[in-house]
């Protein structure tokens, strides 16, 4: 018994130390842990560092790179605006407004003599919006203001949308087409000519004894320009009157939700302008923007007024 009870005794110690052997190389590796950990996390946060350094300079860039892209399209616009034609005080007499629903819209307007008799009126609308919409819809008004189409003859409307619709193909345009109102006023006959392709008619104002009368000057059959080509267009006259107003628009005039969300018509668009004292195309988009807390429409807003 005695001896079995020291065998016990002196194998403790060994025991002691074994473990304690364990817990050492444990800690050791613990410790060896720590040192990795404490690598990888000094290594993250100096990889942090970088990246954020990295983001910071890519902000940077992105930053002037928008601003000149912003500048860019302020100088497009400006130039958009600076081949609109002046305002007009003599007769027929001329007022305009344009309003792009965004930086460069599609629509674009003018007006010019064509000779001592001819007076040219002419308003597109370019489908879609931004640069590409601006730079078809200021080519175009470059080709009309210039009378710039061979072999058209510029006082015949019908034939003016035709030689358009050849020369501005869709498939060439990056399947952009455009619709167009063109007039012709010839002085010595107070008589209008005009054609419209996929186009709102505009809206002629005659003053009568009972008010003013609401008359639509347009061809609705007409097909957009540029989706099939050698199209004929059918054209229209109309004799004008001393104390007439006419109304040349694009859709964004009035294809605009009211506030119960129901959308507006030609009719009440030219209802509208009957009941406006003074200038028409400041006070119909000053109407039209109440419907949307003053904020841009949804389409561009292009409108000329002419006084007979």
């Amino acid at each position: 018994m005695t001896s079995t009870s020291n065998f016990g005794a002196a194998a403790q110690p060994d025991t002691s130390a074994g473990e304690l052997a364990r817990v050492r190389r444990e800690l050791e590796e613990l410790r060896a842990e720590h040192d990795d950990l404490k690598l990888l996390y000094e290594a993250t946060i100096e990889h942090g560092e970088a990246v954020e350094d990295q983001l910071a300079e890519y902000n940077i860039l992105l930053t002037r790179t928008q601003e000149r892209l912003e500048a860019e399209l302020r100088d497009a616009g400006n130039y958009v605006y600076s081949i609109l034609p002046e305002r007009r005080p003599e007769a027929p007499k001329a007022d305009w407004l344009l309003v792009p629903s965004t930086e460069l819209g599609g629509d674009s307007f003018g007006y010019h003599d064509l000779d001592d008799d001819h007076f040219a009126i002419y308003l597109i609308d370019v489908c879609g919006h931004g640069v590409g919409a601006a730079l078809l819809s200021v080519a175009i008004i470059n080709v009309l203001r210039s009378n710039a189409l061979g072999g058209t003859d510029f006082r015949d409307p019908a034939n003016v949308l035709a030689k358009l619709n050849n020369a501005f193909p869709m498939e060439r345009q990056n399947n952009m087409f455009f619709t167009i109102w063109y007039g012709v006023y010839r002085r010595s006959t107070r008589q209008l000519a005009y054609a419209s392709g996929g186009h709102p008619a505009a809206i002629l104002m005659r003053p009568t004894e009972s008010g003013l009368d609401v008359i639509g000057l347009g061809t609705p059959e007409g097909m957009v320009i540029g989706a099939i080509p050698d199209m004929e267009f059918d054209g229209g006259t109309f004799d004008i009157r001393p104390g007439d107003r006419l109304l040349v628009i694009s859709d964004g005039t009035y294809e605009i939700e009211d506030a119960d969300g129901r959308t507006l018509t030609w009719a009440e668009l030219a209802d509208k302008s009957k009941s406006v004292d003074g200038t028409v195309p400041q006070a119909i988009y000053d109407w039209l923007a109440t419907f949307h807390d003053n904020a841009p429409l949804p389409d561009d807003f292009s409108m000329m007024e002419f006084a007979f």
